[in-house]
């Protein structure tokens, strides 16, 4: 019923995990992960215990592969479960219980395209794994991890996917101190919980995440000059911030459209500025 993967990027700074199902919010049950620990994926007959104890032994230095073992050891319904983790080090493992619904199993790898764990049940058949690595390999000169994840889940779901149908998808990256205003780890963490195409729902949100927390590279910013400050008085006028200090009706617009992240204190963003110029006119 459900299909996952889980990666490591090339250079080991972010870990993440994308996953697709016929069943309502998976992405509020499969997914976990921690910028010092790893990335997993629990699904089939989940167990929760998994995200936390898992992540618990991850961050205590526990291998992927150790880690899979030791825990469904001790799980009386293992046959029943799934699961794919990453660590911290690299270091990928999948797990299928012999009960899990046909078909379903999953491949690793340790590559340097990036370690991943992909991985699934009640699937149409092993193509919807081998599409998931395939896109996973192919995409690794892609910098953003959400994107290649995502686009590993629509590859499996090209290839069959879940036959029962579509219906929530799910991305969840980590990476330490990238999170929203450097305070946190979680970059990406979005939800499509109940939709008819969810994958590109998950992409049409990672393209707003992109608007609104992207980062444009230092040379692309734009320097302040008379012309176009003459520019951002007027435009920012219209939107009704007419203070008379530049600075401050710049930032406080920006506030207001949620473009915080693109603040820089004497340049401008040429995404924030054309989103300006179009909602203006």
């Amino acid at each position: 019923m459900t299909f996952s993967l889980v990666g490591r990027s090339p250079d080991g700074s972010a870990l993440g995990v994308a996953v697709a199902s016929k069943f309502l919010a998976a992405g509020a049950y499969v997914p976990a992960a921690a910028a010092d620990a790893g990335a997993l994926a629990t699904q089939a007959h989940v167990n929760l215990e998994l995200k936390t104890r898992g992540l618990a032994m991850l961050r205590e230095g526990v291998a992927a592969g150790e880690l899979l073992q030791r825990f469904f050891d001790a799980d009386p319904d293992r046959a029943e479960r799934q699961a794919g983790v990453v660590d911290r080090d690299g270091r990928a493992a999948t797990f299928t219980g012999e009960r899990a619904q046909h078909w379903a199993g999953g491949r690793t790898g340790e590559g340097p395209e990036g370690s991943f764990a992909a991985q699934g049940n009640l699937l149409a058949g092993p193509g919807v794994v081998d599409a998931m690595v395939d896109a996973w390999l192919a995409s690794a000169a892609e910098p953003d991890l959400a994107r290649r994840l995502v686009a590993a889940l629509a590859a499996g779901q090209d290839a069959g996917g879940d036959p029962r149908g579509k219906q929530a998808a799910a991305v969840l990256v980590v990476s330490a101190g990238g999170g929203y205003g450097g305070l946190g780890d979680v970059v990406v963490d979005l939800r499509s919980d109940d939709h008819p195409e969810p994958i590109g729902e998950l992409t049409r949100m990672l393209d707003l995440h992109d608007l609104y927390f992207g980062s444009t590279p230092a040379e692309q910013l734009l320097a302040h000059t008379p012309e176009l400050d003459g520019e951002l008085v007027r435009r920012l006028a219209a939107t009704g911030y007419a203070s008379g200090d530049l600075g401050r009706d710049l930032y406080d617009w920006m506030g207001r459209e949620n473009f915080e992240e693109r603040w820089h204190d004497d340049r401008i963003d040429p995404v924030v500025l054309e989103h300006l110029r179009r909602t203006t006119g």
